[in-house]
């Protein structure tokens, strides 16, 4: 029972560990639309300029999917197929766990550092709060002024101070939006 009890707690923790960690995908395009005619790309100036995060972040984002356009044989170019934009939206969520009686979370202690997580007894709730931000990618068609491509990433976001995991986590939300890119590609591999 003992061993038991032990498994669920190391599952219940990597259950958690890839619930902060994953990024939801989700993408939707004009069936109409011919992907394979589309080689070249440019950054859609006015789309890019209205996403509300930092400077910063929009240049780790666009250099993301720079290296990404490219590994899939896409240049940029000052006549391109394709304009890329991106949009940004960002909430707070808001958990409550409820302890009554014995289980994860069980105490707290106002001395103890952090939120108390561990096996204890107590009452009560624990309540907890992310950021968790969703990163879109547009692709619109140049010619015809149109939205052909959506990519949409939802996630956990880190508030590091650290510029490596940073940089790490803007590349994993880039990469897993664009493995839906292009649809007939991505529906052909599945």
């Amino acid at each position: 029972m003992k061993s038991l009890k032990h498994f669920a707690l190391i599952a219940l923790a990597f259950g958690l560990l890839a619930s902060c960690t994953s990024v939801r995908v989700v993408s939707d395009y004009d069936q109409k639309t011919d992907f394979n005619t589309y080689k070249s790309y440019a950054f859609y100036k006015t789309g890019i300029d209205k996403a509300q995060i930092s400077d910063l972040d929009k240049k780790r984002i666009l250099r993301a999917i720079e290296a990404e356009l490219g590994a899939r044989g896409f240049v940029k170019s000052d006549n391109p197929d394709v304009l890329i934009s991106i949009f940004t939206k960002e909430r707070e969520r808001v958990d409550i766990y409820n302890n009554n009686g014995w289980g994860w979370g069980g105490f707290y202690s106002p001395w103890a550092w952090g939120p108390g997580w561990g096996w204890g007894y107590g009452y009560g709730n624990n309540v907890s709060t992310r950021t968790e931000g969703s990163l879109y990618i547009d692709v619109i068609d140049a010619n015809k002024k149109e939205l052909v491509w959506q990519g949409r990433g939802v996630g956990t976001l880190n508030n590091t101070k650290n510029i490596e995991k940073k940089e790490k986590r803007i590349k994993e939300f880039v990469s897993q939006i664009l493995e839906e890119y292009p649809p007939n590609m991505a529906m052909a591999s599945n």
